[in-house]
């Protein structure tokens, strides 16, 4: 099997010619923390030059899923306290997301379960993406006061037409073949299937391996709201795009519903940036991601989405300001400008990000 390495919440294997990453705290989804971060970018640097290494393969550990994001609890305690942990971990975990773009072997993400924020950030920029018919992925940051990050931002404005707005604004669920559709993942393997595929990546190539149990996936229902998802968020602006949903049937209704209970700042702030990111490196996405993650530690949605959803859980955030209306354009523009000192600095880097 090979010599095992455990960093407490991340497991380092080596199975014949496969190295394998094991997230490994599944009471918490596997969600993830700087330790885990600073190992998993250590540990594929290393395997990156190592010839005994053809294959890498990130899994979770438990039934639940891969990665449920990153651990936004320790991110609530560390804004209680003015901390710069966060901050800290963003820019070792941008680089991470960097590195899985850029790796030199085939990285192989097993997408099963809960596959949210930092979980796509650690799966969807690989190149061989799996998913099941367990999978329930997205950037569900919206919902805390919070934009999507880890190179979401990049992957989802390259979605078919307006999928990837919609995605973002809503921060709604996705399926597997949803994940298909919007191009974050690869191939469909059900979920019983997966512990054989892994032995196969042992001693097989990545593509061999991933032919053998691959099958057709199902349709996927977000594909079937193209037309009207397109034609609603073709505008660059949140109140219209809200008014354009009212009037395009139930289903589309239910989304302006659901836009209008996120924080209205990111929401804005969101869609400015899937349009920014247009055209941009993944690497110059994720310098504009650190700037608008920075600003909203600074201001009063993240903490307080954290707090309504996962401390208190009383789901009733008290948003500032409280309407789509209330937020202008000034306000908006500000979570772009740049960071001085402080700046990731990605940009231009590529491979090397780390």
């Amino acid at each position: 099997m090979g010599a095992v390495e455990t960093e407490d919440e991340v497991i380092f294997e080596r199975r014949g010619h496969l190295g394998v990453v094991t997230l490994n705290r599944p009471k918490a989804v596997n969600a993830l923390n700087a330790g885990m971060v600073k190992a998993m970018l250590q540990q594929l640097t290393d395997w990156a030059d190592d010839d005994a290494v053809a294959t890498v393969l990130v899994r979770g550990a438990g039934d639940r899923g891969l990665c449920a994001g990153g651990d936004i609890v320790a991110i609530y305690k560390d804004m209680l306290h003015s901390g710069t942990e966060t901050a800290d971990f963003w820019a070792d975990e941008y680089r991470l997301n960097s590195l899985i773009a850029h790796y030199p072997k085939p990285y192989v993400a097993f997408m099963d379960g809960l596959v949210l924020g930092g979980g796509v950030g650690v799966s969807a920029h690989g190149s061989v993406r799996v998913v099941t018919e367990r999978t329930r992925t997205g950037m569900p940051e919206t919902t805390i006061g919070f934009v999507p990050d880890v190179g979401g931002t990049f992957l989802l404005s390259r979605s078919p037409g307006e999928a990837g707005t919609h995605a973002a604004l809503t921060g709604a669920h996705l399926s597997g073949p949803d994940a298909l559709f919007l191009g974050l993942a690869d191939h469909f393997v059900p979920s019983e299937h997966l512990p054989a595929l892994a032995e196969a990546l042992e001693s097989s190539t990545a593509e061999a391996a991933v032919e053998r149990f691959a099958r057709a996936a199902p349709e996927s229902a977000l594909a079937a709201q193209l037309r009207w998802i397109d034609t609603a968020y073709a505008q660059d602006d949140a109140e219209e795009i809200v008014r354009s949903l009212r009037s395009a049937g139930d289903e589309a209704a239910a989304a302006a519903d659901t836009i209008e209970a996120k924080s209205p700042t990111s929401v804005k702030v969101a869609l400015e940036s899937l349009r920014r990111v247009r055209g941009l490196t993944l690497e110059e996405a994720l310098d504009q991601e650190y700037r608008v993650g920075l600003r909203c530690l600074a201001g009063p949605d993240f903490r307080e989405g954290i707090r309504a959803q996962v401390v208190d859980k009383d789901r009733n955030p008290q948003w500032k300001p409280p309407t789509l209306a209330d937020v202008h354009a000034s306000d908006v523009e500000s979570y772009f400008a740049p960071l001085g000192d402080r700046e990731l600095g990605l940009a231009g880097l590529g491979s090397d990000a780390t």
